[in-house]
């Protein structure tokens, strides 16, 4: 089972948070037989983190875990807080394949997104 994880910051603001799990939800039910599950975990602040889960998806199924860090620039929470907890993830779970993406503001198609969203 192959499982898709989105790695948000999280926030005191329920909203911001219902957002990123309502944006999981609706990756899952686009997504085909490329993903079997979809799900959200957050950095700080909000639940579940990151080792949370990671940890359900291997409850639910998975041997494989993509992992999408869901921040536009790669500021230290990219660059050290993130590896640092998926890191201890694939010590602890040598069983499950973990491969964590670049995050989503380095997309090379991020710049035809701003504008495509931004021309009217």
């Amino acid at each position: 089972m192959h499982a898709l994880l989105l790695i948000a910051h999280g926030s005191r603001r329920t909203a911001s948070n219902q957002e990123v799990q309502d944006l999981a939800r609706k990756i899952e039910a686009i997504a085909g037989s490329q993903f079997d599950s979809v799900s959200s975990a957050f950095l700080e602040i909000a639940e579940p983190d990151i080792p949370t889960g990671i940890r359900r998806c291997i409850e639910a199924g998975a041997t494989a875990i993509t992992i999408v860090p869901y921040f536009l620039s790669a500021g230290r929470h990219v660059a050290e807080d993130i590896p640092r907890e998926i890191n201890k993830a694939v010590s602890e779970h040598a069983d499950v394949k973990i491969n964590c993406l670049p995050h989503i503001g380095a997309n090379p198609s991020m710049p035809d997104f701003l504008i495509s969203g931004v021309s009217g």
